[in-house]
């Protein structure tokens, strides 16, 4: 059988045939006669938010008609359902079969050995194995170690190699929000009020694969019950319950090691967040919304923590769509739309904040501690909001900093957005679905907090 392009990037027939046919037409006509077709960011183009715009469902089906072949997996099944059931959503072919078109040996290789470690991980008994690798750390954590100064430190997942840099950060009084005329600021980033916080140390970068690996392989699940809780035999009451083995590729093929961690639920992040506290006997959680945007500011009141307009950085303004944007100096302190090949990177590809942090507003977005409400600043007094956590109930939590997918102006300190937990685990097959990965997600990880506070040792909650 001969495949050809226009087999999978246009309509099979009808109307819509012989728009895309003009519309792609021109689009390849103007690239030829005012683009440098060499200094295209191919990888860049391949990724799905780009596919889905030339690739038709229709054309699949007119040769895949049948989805269920006799050779089909019960992974397959499981899947080809799914996308019967959510078509009206959005679920596309590619959203499982990016790759299959452009076939690429090298693909397919790091699928299978993605693959290959998925189950290997999963396999009865290999969560116990991975937890005899450390003794149990006490169950009592402390908000300081007697005798610690504060002071940025590198801390150190016991029973591993992995290290993971934290950096003091002296409490203070700020500003939080955008005022309103801040170009491109939205609603529910103001009004702008004054919070107090008190001192904390944050993670220098955003959580790595490596770093959360240790969690997924001392923690790894293999089952749920009827309310998409997970279940196993464990050592002892006091264990963490971990993750079940993900759908898919998690770090999407572009690496793992020191790249940050994606794809994995708010959940996800809360329970690694309890599971490092227990494993090094200090408190870790998640930042709140107040101490994100604390740290990313860095004692500066403009949009970015260095100077510069975003109206001169975003392609939302037509003079720049036109005649060019700036990208410095933001592309020197954030990967974002811009710079990044549509991929995260490792940290350290750009320089840190004032403060020392790298990649507050750029890379992956990051979770919060917060419900989200877009009114939550109107509900603050004129006085001081001494250490604010947020509305105390919601059903989405705050999602701050841009991505390797964002704007110029979702990089701004003040910029606000949230989890959509319905939206990010359409393509997810299982029922119910998993409390642990988002299978729509693939630019939001998070980093920790670890609170200043000189106190009795508190128990972790779960513990005996």
């Amino acid at each position: 059988m001969v495949i050809h392009c226009v087999d999978c990037h246009l309509p099979p027939e009808g109307l819509s045939y012989y728009t895309e046919k003009a519309r792609t037409g021109s689009r390849d006509i103007y690239g030829k006669l005012f683009k440098d077709v060499s200094k295209i960011d191919w990888e860049a183009k391949s990724v799905l938010e780009y596919a889905k715009t030339y690739t038709y469902d229709e054309s699949c089906l007119r040769c895949h008609q049948d989805l269920y072949s006799l050779n089909l997996s019960a992974k397959g099944i499981q899947a080809h359902e799914n996308y019967v059931r959510n078509r009206e959503k959005g679920i596309r072919c590619i959203n499982c079969h990016l790759h299959v078109g452009h076939y690429s040996e090298q693909k397919e290789e790091e699928q299978k050995l993605e693959e290959d470690q998925i189950l290997t991980e999963a396999e009865p008994g290999a969560a116990v194995s991975a937890r005899s690798r450390r003794l149990l750390p006490p169950l009592k954590v402390t908000g300081i170690v007697p005798g610690e100064k504060f002071e940025g430190y590198m801390e150190t997942i016991p029973g591993s190699p992995v290290k993971f840099e934290m950096v003091a950060v002296t409490g203070g009084e700020f500003d939080m929000g955008s005022r309103s005329d801040e170009p491109y600021r939205r609603r529910n980033e103001g009004p702008v009020h004054k919070v107090k916080l008190s001192s904390f140390w944050i993670g220098k970068t955003e959580v790595s694969w490596a770093e959360f690996e240790e969690f997924y392989s001392e923690t790894v699940t293999h089952s749920k019950n009827e309310r998409g809780l997970v279940q196993e035999n464990l050592e002892t009451v006091d264990a963490i319950t971990g993750p079940t083995p993900p759908y898919g590729s998690p770090d999407q093929g572009w690496g793992k090691g020191d790249r940050p961690t994606i794809t994995m639920s708010h959940h996800a992040a809360r329970v690694y967040c309890e599971w490092l506290s227990r494993v090094t006997g200090k408190r870790y959680r998640l930042p709140t919304e107040a101490e994100w945007e604390y740290a990313c500011r860095a004692s500066t009141k403009t949009a970015y923590f260095f100077p510069g307009d975003p109206a001169d950085f975003t392609k939302f303004y037509w003079w720049n769509r036109w005649f060019g944007m700036e990208t410095e100096p933001l592309a020197q302190y954030a990967r974002y739309g811009e710079n990044s090949s549509r991929r995260t990177h490792p940290p350290a590809s750009v320089r840190p904040n004032p403060w020392g942090l790298l990649n507050m507003i750029g890379n992956v977005k990051e979770f919060c501690l917060d419900w989200y409400d877009p009114a939550a600043y109107s509900q603050y007094s004129d006085d001081i909001t001494v250490d604010p956590k947020g509305p105390e109930t919601g059903e989405e939590h705050v999602v701050r900093g841009g991505s390797y997918r964002s704007d110029a102006i979702e990089l701004r300190s003040a910029a606000r957005d949230y989890t959509r937990t319905e939206d990010w685990l359409t393509t997810d097959p299982q029922s119910p679905k998993s409390i642990w990965w988002y299978s729509d997600s693939t630019d939001v990880g998070f980093r920790v907090v670890r609170e200043f506070e000189r106190e009795e040792p508190r128990t972790i909650a779960g513990s005996q």
